[in-house]
């Protein structure tokens, strides 16, 4: 977002809030890393908040493995999922419009 036009205090409004996304914001990387290692109990699910799914996934070790083995496809997608939404939680809390994600 573009903060050179805005006035001093709503500049300030606006970096605060990227900072605050900037604290909850997912990485793909990481989603990945904890699916490589603790996939087959869910643990890339429990980083990205699934928690329903990530208790379904311990308790049947991944739907056998074959959940575990879907999910390399979809990680990334979720987390970008993860991420817009916690991004609109944070733009949405301080009252700032975002058009970086259209409806």
């Amino acid at each position: 977002m573009d903060t050179s036009l805005l006035p001093e205090w709503q500049r300030l409004q606006v970096l605060r809030a990227e900072a605050d996304y900037a604290s909850v914001k997912k990485d793909v990387r990481v989603a990945y890393a904890l699916w490589c290692v603790v996939g087959i109990f869910g643990g890339h699910r429990f980083y990205l908040g699934d928690t329903t799914r990530s208790i379904i996934m311990c308790f049947t070790l991944g739907g056998l493995g074959i959940w575990t083995l879907l999910d390399v496809f979809f990680v990334a997608r979720r987390v970008r999922t993860v991420n817009r939404t916690r991004r609109a939680a944070v733009m949405s809390r301080l009252g700032i419009i975002d058009g970086a994600f259209p409806v």
